[in-house]
């Protein structure tokens, strides 16, 4: 055997189909689109969502909800997650990305879930009314960071 007798298995390889070239290719006249009509034209088909001139479904469903263009978004941070810190350390929002506490860049708002028994301080954009009076009954104290 040489490499000039390969050839492909029986019935693996068929020839492209030449539509439009006459009868003897099979597919001739027509071209395999049927009689007349929107299908056989060029550029025959409507685009998805047509729905043969009715209202498509996509503008008969009503638009809602809005979304406010002032809007703030806040990163939120518990006090069961400023355990790790020591006593008396003060606490900042780019402490609390050096140690991934918070992971984005957003502003910070600290929450009041869990326990907090060291005194620190805590600088943050916003504190819940738990969060604050939980942070002051530990000996600590609460700074709002202004902007956000």
């Amino acid at each position: 055997m040489n490499l000039g007798d390969l050839r492909p298995a029986r019935g693996s390889r068929h020839r492209e189909k030449r539509i439009g070239c006459g009868p003897g290719s099979g597919h001739g006249k027509t071209s395999t689109k049927g009689h007349k009509g929107q299908a056989a034209r060029s550029g025959g088909t409507k685009g998805p969502g047509f729905e043969g001139g009715q209202m498509p479904l996509i503008r008969r469903i009503p638009k809602f909800g809005f979304t406010p263009p002032a809007r703030v978004v806040f990163e939120v941070v518990n006090l069961k997650d400023l355990s790790v810190f020591a006593a008396k350390e003060t606490v900042t929002p780019d402490l609390l990305r050096e140690r991934r506490i918070s992971r984005t860049s957003l502003p910070v708002k600290i929450l009041g879930e869990g326990a907090l028994d060291k005194a620190l301080t805590v600088r943050a954009h916003r504190f819940s009314q738990s969060a604050m009076r939980k942070i002051k009954e530990a000996g600590g104290s609460v700074e709002v960071i202004e902007g956000a």
